[in-house]
């Protein structure tokens, strides 16, 4: 599990639209905010956050998984390979322009 990247993830499930941007200062640090559509049953909001935020990085959803926070609204989430390109795409999303 060489060259990692651990990202910190606060879902709003039932969102009336989905996005990716925006941060929570929550109990896991700097958090990036996504918004999903699914609801919080069984797992679906996990699913939809783990492939929208594959998305917003501009990686296949096969090489991101959840690491801590299945049951709860702040989440871990590792995205494995190129932690190096992917830093900068996360600050931009969670600190700054997009969204």
């Amino acid at each position: 599990m060489t060259d990692a990247l651990t990202v910190a993830v606060r879902v709003k499930p039932g969102s009336a639209r989905a996005r990716v941007g925006g941060r929570f200062d929550g109990p896991l640090g700097p958090a990036l905010v996504i918004a999903v559509n699914a609801p919080a049953v069984d797992g679906r909001a996990t699913e939809a956050a783990r492939r929208a935020l594959a998305a917003a990085l501009g990686v296949r959803p096969a090489v991101v998984s959840l690491r801590a926070g299945a049951a709860g609204r702040d989440k871990l989430f590792l995205v494995e390979g190129g932690a190096a390109e992917l830093t900068g795409a996360l600050r931009r999303l969670r600190d700054g322009a997009a969204g």
